[in-house]
């Protein structure tokens, strides 16, 4: 995701100023900051496109002094990746299709907030990466040049060879073998370098490496020159690609003085001498390792960068002559509480470095508590004087989410220097998964949060007027879920309702809230009141409890209330993408006369065809007619279609989400049968709206 300190160089395209700032208002109102200009011409945008290339275009789908896709045209010629948004009141085919057909990267809604930030955010995110994209490519182009280079030079004998065939050989590789130029050996196989004696197997060696076995670090062998002769050798493997595709690189090295004696060099090159452990360079050959297994997926290792507290202290007791016994010390101490796997070395003058393998989270922080406990009850030796000292770590979890040895090494120094700045003996680790597992370890606290409620007194429900346009006879409320939350406090549904929904809770739920609102209804009904509740039932209670309805008709029964007092809600999409265990629950109910009600009704395609396979009695009007009603002519027309239709049918229209006085006198018109919103009442614990007041 980009920063939030992120500056979006925006251009917009509106024919309102209004309307401009307003977008710029949503933007900025979602934490991003803009840094906006809108052209009053077409001139103008293509000198602000020339000039100063902006990040993003923000441009009206129906914009007349700047037609849209007169906006497209210009940076389609401009040849710029200045991705371009379409700005709309409304999504349809015309609209999507149009857009993304001239080259728009999205649309984005004006009067959906929320919609309008996910979707600059998101493409400005795109955006940032296919810049960090071209970085990377030009860096990595001038990486391999500069490498080829380097292999020239080298004094290495170097190939690069593709399925056993040469494609690319150093200066030094060509002399060894006694050729003047690459176009001698370009295609020859390798096995014709290998002596007689060991071509058969190294024929079978290449033949496992085809399977996919990878190649031995090292391998002894007579190799041969041009002109037959023979040498000893030892050749180094290793995965490489060539102009971008994978290959194996191949170092010969002619042996001139015994194998032990290069083991032993090796083991010099790779060792610190003033403390017995591994040296900066071998170190971070093996740290680019790590990093390159994270960015493959692998998160079980961590860099610590250790240093001794108040070093510059010690050194003025023990004298600047004994450093180095403080330090090799040191190193021993660290080395003796690690495992096999893990390695040490010294990163700088008083620094030291611990590569821990094969390890999660929690050894992570077992080992680093480990070495820090294991300095302040451990005397070290330094020459002549016995010391107690103690160390300060700092830590980074090697993770997919910090897969480059700059940022590692970054968070282990910026550890290091709180840990030593906070008064020394202390630990601090970075763990980019840290958030990931807190969100886990949330998710599982909301599961258990609401199994807990399932059994106790923690869920309660709130009851929301549905209000009659042509009269009240009955008492309508729709039925809403809430949590409790310490002395009183009230839990929304969406805070709980998709956490549920994913951990398969909903089934529960149902069952709780169908239960809780019929003991309800029946305290009503005992009370003589004539009150009607509206029910949501989820799709995953009625496809994983088959026997529902069944419930709910015993429940009924037992109640002794008149079924028809009870309605239960379901969307309209969810019934028709679940039309089998929607059309069984409906039967069921039906037997105490309890009825269906389809929720957002009229999003479909063709909304009454449902009607001839699912028999609902009431229709609630989506939501999404309800904005702007009053303003909105063709939507007062659908509104009105949906109602007449619904007349004919037989059928109750229900209004919700009406948010002003305007769009309550466009429904009264409109033959729509109850209404509801917090304009009319909000929802709360208890039943007591009058009716008779409206």
């Amino acid at each position: 995701m980009a920063s939030t300190d992120s500056v979006i160089r925006l251009v917009i395209v509106e024919d309102r100023l209004e309307d401009a700032e307003g977008i710029i208002s949503i933007l900025r109102n979602g934490g991003m900051a803009v840094r906006p200009s809108r052209p009053e011409s077409a001139d103008e945008l293509a000198e602000m496109v020339a000039k100063q290339p902006p990040d993003m275009i923000l441009a009206s789908w129906n914009g007349k002094s700047i037609p849209f896709t007169g906006v497209m045209e210009l940076v389609n010629r401009s040849s710029k990746d200045l991705p371009v948004i379409a700005v709309a009141t409304e999504l349809n085919e015309a609209i999507i299709l149009g857009s993304l057909a001239a080259g728009a990267r999205n649309v984005a809604l004006r009067n959906r907030p929320e919609h309008m930030q996910h979707v600059v955010r998101s493409q400005f995110t795109n955006l940032e990466n296919r810049r960090a994209v071209r970085r990377l490519e030009v860096q990595l182009r001038e990486t391999e040049r500069r490498c080829d280079g380097l292999i020239d030079s080298s004094r290495d004998p170097i190939a690069y060879v593709h399925e056993g065939m040469h494609i690319r050989a150093n200066a030094a590789y060509l002399e060894m073998f006694g050729y003047e130029s690459f176009e001698e050996i370009e295609g020859l196989p390798v096995l014709d370098m290998i002596g007689g004696a060991d071509a058969d197997e190294f024929k079978q060696l290449l033949k496992r490496m085809q399977k996919g076995e990878p190649p031995p670090k090292k391998l002894e062998l007579k190799a041969q020159r041009a002109d037959g002769e023979t040498f000893d050798a030892v050749m180094e493997f290793s995965q490489a690609s060539y102009e971008g595709e994978p290959c194996l690189q191949i170092v010969f090295r002619q042996q001139t003085i015994d194998t032990e004696m290069i083991k032993e060099l090796d083991e010099l090159r790779q060792r610190d001498p003033g403390t017995g452990l591994f040296n900066r360079t071998h170190f971070m050959g093996e740290l680019e390792k790590a990093v390159a297994g994270a960015a493959e997926g692998r998160s079980d290792q961590a860099l610590f960068l250790i240093e001794i507290d108040n070093y510059a202290g010690l050194l003025n007791e023990i004298g600047i002559g004994h450093a180095d016994d403080l330090l090799r010390e040191a190193g021993q101490r660290l080395q003796g509480e690690l495992g096999t796997e893990d390695i040490a070395a010294r990163f700088s003058d008083h620094t030291f470095a611990v590569l821990c393998r094969k390890s999660d989270h929690t050894r992570t922080r077992e080992m680093a508590e480990r070495l820090r406990k294991g300095f302040p009850d451990h005397i070290l030796e330094a020459g002549d004087r016995s010391l107690h000292a103690t160390i300060s770590l700092g830590g980074v979890q090697i993770g997919e989410k910090i897969a480059s040895v700059p940022q590692v090494l970054g968070k282990a120094s910026q550890g290091l220097q709180a840990a030593s700045g906070d008064g020394g003996n202390r630990v601090h680790l970075f763990d980019p998964a840290a958030r990931d597992r807190a969100e886990e370890e949330r998710i599982q606290h909301w599961v258990q949060r609401i199994q807990a409620a399932l059994k106790g007194n923690d869920f309660l429900l709130h009851f929301q007027p549905i209000i009659g346009l042509h009269g009240n006879e009955v008492e309508h409320y729709e039925v809403l879920l809430r949590m409790r939350q310490g002395a009183g406090d009230i839990i929304p549904p969406l805070s709980f309702l998709p956490i549920a929904e994913e951990y398969g809770l909903m089934d529960d739920i149902d069952r709780w809230v169908i239960a809780r609102a019929i003991q309800t209804l029946a305290a009503q009904h005992k009370a003589g009141r004539n009150v009607a509740l509206l029910v949501k039932v989820t799709p995953q209670g009625l496809t994983e409890s088959s026997n529902l309805g069944l419930i709910v008709s015993e429940l009924v029964r037992r109640a002794g209330i008149p079924g028809e007092r009870l309605i239960f809600e379901i969307p309209e999409s969810k019934a028709f993408t679940n039309l089998k265990p929607v059309q069984e629950f409906t039967s069921a109910i039906a037997s105490v006369g309890a009825t269906l009600c389809l929720a957002q009704f009229g999003s479909g395609i063709n909304s009454f065809q449902l009607l001839k396979h699912i028999d609902a009695t009431y229709l609630k009007i989506d939501r999404a007619f309800m904005q702007d009603l009053a303003k909105n002519p063709e939507t007062q027309k659908k509104v009105k279609d949906i109602s007449a239709e619904a007349q004919k049918l037989g059928k109750r229209t229900i209004a919700e989400f009406v948010s002003d006085a305007a769009s309550l006198t466009t429904l009264f018109t409109s033959s729509v049968d109850y209404v509801e919103g917090h304009f009319l009442a909000s929802a709360g614990p208890e039943m007591n709206y009058d009716f008779s007041a409206f």
